[in-house]
């Protein structure tokens, strides 16, 4: 068959919608429901390795008053007590030193018990190091566990284009599409691997600090407490103000990979019709977008981190002053105020983590909404649950009163008629738009008709499941494709067993291919890459028409398969057929019918489309 595609585009991209981050969010953890054992094990990990973070700063108060014991019992006379040490010092007038070392566990006379200090320190030493490993134990769980939810998620991106109708595929560019399939499952594995486990860990410290925090002093845990409120506030704002513009980001992301997909394939029309100072322009546009996007979605999420510093540094002030008069009243020791403060840090980076990696889980939130958006896409129908088959596939069609329309309101094909007898070969002719490619697409189950029926050896095709009905049927496109690998390799593809290589030869001297494949250095085993480079667009062509020849379909469909061929070997190709029938159409309908030699009589659009085409080649040829 010959013709254009007859497919309607409609649009360059998805439907912008609302992004429900809630929604998505629940979704994207559901990914992780395989993969809950090991969840859990790095969840024990790093409760673990928290707890003993948490402890740390409390021992390491204990090395803090052992020293400042040791340095103030040095300075005591020795042979007294500590209470009569603390009395003496009343009687002096020095009462507010005395209350302020009431806490401190010292003994007169004696120094800094070196030996004590050391069992402190190294105790915490293992403590720390062992939290540091369990924390890695943790980590590379977290890396397992991403990687195996990214590799799922990839093969149902995979199998879910394998299902999607051609129709989802004709309303967006191809570029847009491949940037879900790649650069949003690469945001999202890239947002899991660097947020999931710290923000575990965040939130299990802010939870331990907090513990330790009341258990050393109420009334400081209550003072670190006033500036949560205020932290929360600037997470929030911030994160709102950052929502749209992450959205904004990946979908200008997309668009700009679907104008370098598209500049790129055809880069040679592009050089043809002088356009590239257009397409610069283009790309321009798109690139100042994707920059717009990404600079507010980037400078709002950057502004939380120095606006929670300074949240912390507030906090921080407020402790120390509280601290500090609570161990002037001797309330407290310097070793517990000392950790008070560690714990106060420890307490305030988890809250700016959290709030920086909110801005990070969004980014990747706004990705997988366009995953799941992908997912969610209507599949095609279902074949039947009890599928017919003819019982000898022979290759009969039969169209009858078939109608079809893309769009509702434009009908393109109207009560069309028509029978294709096992053996011949017929050629639908007819202007761009006639509706050629839209046959061949109903005829392969791409699209279902409206109206009417298509029958296979007397079996409707809806009937029929896809992969019966598609495997008796051997296709050739205009647009050519080809696979990095050898010639041979790339005929062979249509074949659904092992084939041999004079097979193979047979199959290109029937598409009038293995001439110049003869005269490649390697010649079939002559390596080309999926852009068919080395080949020219003719000879790319043939050999597709060669894969669809060893595939020995019942049925050849060949939409406008000679368009890159030259005009003698088209006829030659042709002539290779075996019986010739044609039909014309125009607007959707068979205007004539006839053998060659009858519509060239009738002097009708057959006529007028061949002499603009194949007369002088036949000339030649004969």
């Amino acid at each position: 068959m010959a013709g254009p595609m007859g497919r309607m585009m409609a649009g360059t991209g998805p439907e912008n919608r609302s992004i429900d981050f809630k929604v998505s969010g629940r979704r994207l953890l559901a990914q992780f429901k395989p993969e809950r054992l090991t969840l859990y094990a790095m969840l024990f990990c790093v409760v673990l390795s928290v707890g003993l973070n948490v402890v740390g700063p409390k021992i390491l108060g204990q090395a803090t008053d052992l020293v400042f014991a040791g340095i103030i019992g040095r300075q005591m006379p020795s042979g007294a007590s500590k209470e009569e040490v603390l009395a003496s010092m009343r009687e002096r007038g020095d009462g507010q030193v005395a209350d302020m070392l009431r806490s401190t566990d010292f003994t007169p006379g004696e120094g800094i018990d070196f030996t004590a200090v050391g069992h402190v320190l190294l105790f915490a030493v293992g403590v720390f190091l062992v939290a540091g490993l369990l924390m890695a134990v943790a980590t590379r769980l977290v890396n397992r566990t991403v990687n195996r939810t990214m590799f799922r998620m990839r093969e149902d991106v995979q199998t879910k284009l394998s299902r999607l109708p051609l129709s989802y595929f004709d309303k967006r560019q191809r570029g847009e599409v491949l940037s879900r399939a790649t650069n949003d499952i690469d945001n999202i594995g890239q947002t899991l691997q660097q947020s999931m486990g710290q923000l575990i860990n965040s939130l299990l410290t802010i939870i331990g600090v907090l513990a330790m925090m009341f258990w050393v002093s109420w009334l400081l845990a209550l003072v670190a407490l006033v500036t949560v409120p205020l932290s929360f506030v600037v997470a929030t704002r911030v994160g709102k103000r950052s929502q749209p513009h992450f959205v904004q980001q990946w979908r200008t992301t997309g668009k700009l990979n679907a104008h370098i997909e598209e500049m790129y394939t055809g880069h040679t029309l592009v050089k043809v019709f002088g356009r590239q100072d257009e397409s610069a322009a283009q790309f321009a546009e798109q690139n100042d977008a994707l920059y717009e996007a990404g600079f507010k979605a980037q400078f709002n999420s950057g502004v939380m981190q120095p606006l929670m510093m300074f949240v912390s540094n507030i906090n921080y002030v407020l402790v120390a002053v509280v601290g500090g008069l609570r161990v002037a009243s001797g309330s407290l020791s310097i070793g517990d105020v000392q950790a008070f403060i560690q714990y106060s840090r420890q307490f305030s980076m988890p809250l700016t983590q959290v709030a920086s990696m909110a801005n990070l889980v969004q980014s990747g939130v706004a990705s997988a909404e366009r995953i799941f958006e992908l997912l969610d896409a209507e599949e095609q129908e279902a074949d039947p649950v009890s599928s017919a088959r003819p019982e000898e596939l022979r290759g009969r069609v039969a169209l009858e009163h078939v109608s079809f329309r893309y769009d509702p309101e434009k009908p393109l094909i109207e009560d069309l008629s028509l029978k294709v007898e096992p053996g011949h070969t017929v050629a639908i002719v007819g202007p761009t738009g006639a509706g050629k490619t839209t046959l061949v697409n109903l005829l392969m189950r791409f699209y279902d008709v409206s109206d009417g029926r298509i029958t296979l050896d007397g079996v409707d095709i809806a009937r029929m499941s896809r992969d019966d009905l598609r495997a008796g049927i051997g296709m050739v496109l205009q647009d050519t494709w080809l696979f990095g690998g050898t010639i041979a390799e790339n005929i062979a593809y249509g074949a659904s067993r092992d084939v041999t290589r004079g097979e193979i030869e047979e199959a290109a001297r029937a598409a009038h291919a293995d001439r110049f494949i003869r005269t490649l250095p390697e010649g079939y085993d002559t390596v080309i890459d999926d852009e068919g480079s080395g080949v020219s667009a003719g000879e790319k062509q043939l050999i597709t028409i060669a894969r669809a020849f060893l595939s020995d379909p019942v049925i050849l469909v060949l939409d406008e398969a000679t368009s890159s061929v030259d005009t003698r070997t088209e006829v030659l190709i042709q002539k290779a057929m075996a019986k010739l029938a044609h039909g014309v159409m125009e607007n959707g309908s068979i205007v004539e019918q006839g053998t060659h030699t009858d519509l060239l009589e009738a002097d009708g659009a057959y006529a007028r489309l061949y002499k603009a085409q194949f007369a002088q080649a036949v000339a030649e040829v004969d």
